[in-house]
């Protein structure tokens, strides 16, 4: 038996087990618990006991001449409704202060087992799932825009894996990102393109701020594999959809990153599939739907400026969008947070650790991200491929 007691030490409830009282008084079972066995001094602002009670069964509650009835069990039943007909058997126990406790069990609270285990087998047997086969057209599938976003890949920077390689994983990851948004209706892809696509500024191999950078080539190689890289993954996509690239300036390359949106940009000058952004601002709008994204880099802007910095710079786009959100690159591993009902993106990179990353602990998972942008229902979701 458990007893509840309050401060003064008086007993104002006894319970047959401690989730019986854990359920009736909302307290942690485990805290009751460990009160009663002496590890805590109270649980719930009670202190609580075990009573050892003689606990006594009434097999037949209708004969009352069976030498274990009590007789305060007619009054205990009548003010709880219960006929003794319907009564299973009744444990009873004396507390403390004397008075009969009482637990009834009904012929309703016992489950028969044998026939509850029949009923169970045979509505298995029974049972037939109604399967129909969706009516799937691919027309009617909502069309949606496509971002695939590569940032911060860090073109030329040494580390593990040689350059060759790391192209390779570019593209791999340009591919699987579409293959895997088979089933989808792409109207058009979205291309962000610099984020600290180049590890460097160049002639300099160092930041746009001056931090040296460790390159593994010479900077007229690196400009020139870069923007070709840019290329065959913009040709690939451009097979399956118009593609609209926007260019984005990061704290490694931020004038490169211009002089590689000239190129592209005068590269498919006289492509009608193929627009791109190379504009002067570092940060960049798009409009899709009611869809609002801005890129930027995000070493410059506080996360939680952003939403202003949306309305102020474009506060007719800002007006004219239910969905809006901030991709950016900087932190090479994924952050999502939301300020003022703009969500704001850090996306991961796939980049590989060079040895000033390795020495200073900073280690992040090589991920690629693309979004589903569904032109009235906003962002639908990302597919993401790891290397």
């Amino acid at each position: 038996m458990i007893q509840q007691l309050d401060k003064r030490g008086f007993v104002v409830n006894e319970f047959t087990r401690i989730s019986n009282a854990s359920s009736a008084t909302g307290i942690n079972a485990s805290n009751i618990a460990q009160a009663v066995r002496g590890l805590r001094k109270s649980a719930g602002g009670y202190e609580w006991r075990e009573y050892n009670a003689n606990i006594n069964e009434i097999k037949n509650v209708a004969d009352k001449d069976t030498a274990s009835y009590i007789p305060e069990l007619d009054l205990h039943l009548k003010e709880r409704g219960i006929d003794k007909k319907d009564v299973r058997s009744v444990k009873h126990w004396q507390a403390a202060n004397g008075d009969y406790r009482f637990s009834v069990v009904t012929k309703e609270d016992g489950v028969n087992l044998k026939q509850f285990k029949e009923e169970f087998f045979e509505e298995m047997r029974q049972y037939v799932p109604e399967v129909a086969m969706p009516d799937y057209d691919y027309d009617q599938v909502s069309p949606v825009a496509y971002e695939i976003s590569l940032p911060d890949f860090h073109y030329g920077k040494r580390g593990p894996i040689p350059q060759e390689r790391n192209n390779l994983d570019f593209m791999k990851a340009v591919k699987q990102l579409h293959e895997k948004a088979k089933g989808l209706n792409i109207e058009r892809f979205i291309l962000p393109i610099g984020n600290d696509g180049l590890n460097s500024e160049g002639y300099s191999r160092a930041t746009t701020k001056g931090t040296p950078q460790h390159d593994s080539e010479e900077w007229q190689q690196t400009f020139r594999g870069y923007w070709k890289l840019l290329v065959r993954a913009i040709d690939y996509l451009a097979a399956f959809a118009p593609v609209d690239v926007i260019v984005v300036q990061g704290n490694h390359d931020f004038e490169r990153m211009f002089y590689i949106g000239e190129v592209i940009e005068s590269w498919y000058r006289d492509y009608k599939t193929v627009t791109v952004d190379n504009s002067y601002d570092s940060r960049k709008y798009y409009k899709y739907g009611n869809n609002m994204i801005m890129f930027t880099h995000g070493d410059k802007e506080r996360p939680a400026d952003m939403p202003l910095l949306m309305a102020t710079e474009k506060p007719t786009m800002f007006s004219q969008c239910k969905h809006r959100e901030v991709h950016c690159g900087h932190q090479h591993r994924e952050i999502v947070r939301t300020f003022s009902g703009v969500k704001v993106r850090f996306l991961p990179s796939i980049a590989t650790n060079d040895a000033w990353h390795k020495m200073m602990g900073y280690h992040s998972l090589r991920e690629a991200q693309a979004y589903i942008w569904n032109k009235t229902k906003g962002c639908e979701g990302y597919l993401q491929v790891n290397l």
